[in-house]
Order: structure tokens, then C-alpha cells, then sequence
């Protein structure tokens, strides 16, 4: 009777054992299933999101002409000199009409987000300029503006030469962006 038992109880648990595999098979496929389609439903949204328009946050408003404008030197009257020592004058402007950028390049770095751009400053002024602004437009290959980044230089530029700026970051800029256009805003007497 033991015998009996024992083969009762062995026929039990092997039945039970054959069950138990199979349900597992079946919870292995169907989680694998699942996770297919959460990588797929992760795909399609992600793909969405890349499509939808940027928040008005998001994107800078391009500079106006009429506010990158910088009025010429002051002449160099001896009234104007400050008769105060603890007044600082203001910051003589460079004359911008005979300062340009001759080349420039730009690549992406920092993973991809941020924008590094190379280019060559002309100074063709009988004086050394420093504290040159950049402001570099960004736009979609179609042409459509995307954002503006803008960067102020501390090296000087010595009268009647150039200089070439390698690789300054001049911020984040938008995944769709392809194209720049950098130009000069302001600049002061060295």
C-alpha cells in the first residue's frame, strides 16, 4: 500500500510539474509580448513628441535690427572728460562697420546639445577692439527661425588684424537646429 501511495503522490506532483512549466512558458511569452509593446508604444510616443511644435518658452524671439544697433564713438572733446574722480566713464563703442566676421563654422558638442561655433574676426580699425558680442541665429534646414544664442568675447583683437575663435560654446540649442549665422552686435575700444 505504500507503494501505492508513492506512486499516487509521484503521479501527482509530475502532472502538477508539467502544468507549472506550462504556465510559466505561457507567462514568459506573454511578458515578453508585453514588453514589446511598451517598447513600441514608447517609440510611437517619443516619436510624437519630436513632431509637436516648441513652447512659446522654449524659443527666443530673433533680435531686431533696430535694438543691435550701436551708436558710433563719442568725438574726443575735452568737455566730455568726467571732472569727478569717483565717476567711471562709460565704455567707449568700437565702430562696428569696420569690424566683421570673415569665416565661421559651427558643430554640435556636449552630447549633441549645445552649440560650438568656430569663426574668424576681422579688425580692420586703426585700434584694438575686446568685449566683442556675437549673436548667432539658428534655423531648420527649410529656413524657419528656431532660437538665437548670444556671447560676449573678453580677448582683444589687435588693430588691423584677425583673429580666429575656435570652438566657443554659445549655449543649447534646439535638436532641429542645422544651420547658423552669427554676427557682431558690439564691440569696445581696447
Amino acid at each position: 500500500m505504500g507503494a501505492r501511495l508513492d506512486r499516487i503522490g509521484l503521479g501527482r506532483f509530475a502532472g502538477s510539474g508539467e502544468r507549472l512549466a506550462r504556465a510559466v512558458t505561457i507567462a514568459s511569452v506573454s511578458f515578453g509580448r508585453s514588453l514589446l509593446w511598451l517598447l513600441a508604444a514608447i517609440i510611437v510616443g517619443c516619436g510624437i513628441w519630436m513632431l509637436l511644435p516648441l513652447s512659446k518658452s522654449n524659443s527666443a524671439e530673433p533680435v531686431r535690427p533696430e535694438l543691435a544697433a550701436v551708436e558710433p564713438a563719442p568725438s574726443g572733446d575735452a568737455s566730455a572728460v568726467v571732472s569727478s574722480a569717483s565717476e567711471v566713464p562709460a565704455p567707449v563703442s568700437a565702430e562696428l562697420s569696420r569690424l566683421r566676421i570673415s569665416s565661421q563654422t559651427w558643430r554640435r558638442g556636449g552630447l549633441g546639445s549645445k552649440a560650438l561655433v568656430t569663426f574668424t574676426l576681422r579688425n580692420d580699425n586703426d585700434y584694438a577692439v575686446k568685449d566683442v558680442e556675437i549673436v548667432c541665429a539658428f534655423t531648420r534646414r527649410d529656413g524657419t527661425h528656431l532660437t538665437d544664442r548670444s556671447r560676449v568675447l573678453a580677448d582683444a583683437v589687435s588693430m588691423k588684424s584677425r583673429k580666429t575663435f575656435a570652438r566657443i560654446p554659445v549655449g543649447f540649442v534646439n535638436v532641429n537646429a542645422d544651420q547658423a549665422k552669427c554676427s557682431l552686435v558690439a564691440a569696445r575700444r581696447a
